[in-house]
């Protein structure tokens, strides 16, 4: 199988995370009385982050109070500490070999785009600190307020294909740490969907979607490819 396309998820898989994205989803809802922990938060991980919230918020408050406006009003919070993370955090990287990888996959004429249920702000603040598309690593980016559907709908990868002028999508590899992850790869009909080990999800859960390869650390990928 010819692979012209790789699309890989961003904090997890490709940015190294130590629950960073749960504990700032935590503290911007604590900012409004709601109490979430850690593994509820990571329950919802790899989906668009407003729905994320409303999912978070459901069992949390009264139905008729989970408004659009609070939801947005969480989600500007959790986008303000997403990106002072991003920006400042002296902890912050990419995970080990991830540009090595985008290079290997460029010089084999790979096309390279990452996708996340961040927004834009958030994935731009990340794209400035990485450097990647400044020095040509990848080609584009898809954040999940940029389609109709974010994961585990296929937008953001049709997005992606369309960008980079893909249009066979079983010649797409789909890269992620979530079951959102895969289960966007396998809706849109990816040849390859990879999940990744070593990011929110463990073995056990990833193992419950419908998957090509479960790899520990993205840099398998190489292997998986056959590149050389």
């Amino acid at each position: 199988m010819k692979i012209e396309l790789v699309v890989c998820d961003l904090a997890g898989t490709t940015i190294k995370d130590n629950q960073d994205v749960h504990k700032a989803l935590q503290r911007a809802m604590a900012k409004f009385g709601i109490k979430i922990s850690l593994d509820e938060a990571n329950e919802v991980m790899g989906l668009p982050k407003p729905i994320a919230i409303r999912d978070l918020l459901e069992g949390k408050i009264n139905h008729h109070e989970i408004t659009e406006d609070f939801i947005n009003t969480i989600h500007e919070e959790f986008v303000t500490e997403m990106i002072w993370f991003y920006e400042n955090d002296q902890q912050f990287s990419e995970k080990e070999g991830v540009s090595a990888t985008f290079e290997k996959l460029k010089q084999n004429g790979i096309r390279v785009v990452v996708d996340t249920g961040f927004d834009r702000k958030i994935t731009n603040a990340i794209l400035r600190r990485t450097g990647w598309l400044g020095n040509g690593l990848i080609d584009a980016s898809v954040t999940s307020d940029e389609v109709i559907n974010g994961r585990p709908y296929p937008d953001l990868i049709y997005k992606a294909m369309k960008l980079t002028g893909i249009t066979n999508v079983e010649h797409v590899a789909k890269i992620g740490d979530t079951r959102s992850d895969l289960l966007e790869g396998n809706s849109a009909g990816c040849g390859l969907v990879i999940g990744v080990t070593s990011g929110a999800f463990p073995v056990e859960k990833l193992q419950q979607e419908k998957h090509s390869y479960l790899i520990g650390q993205f840099p398998e990928l190489v292997q998986i490819l056959g590149l050389t």
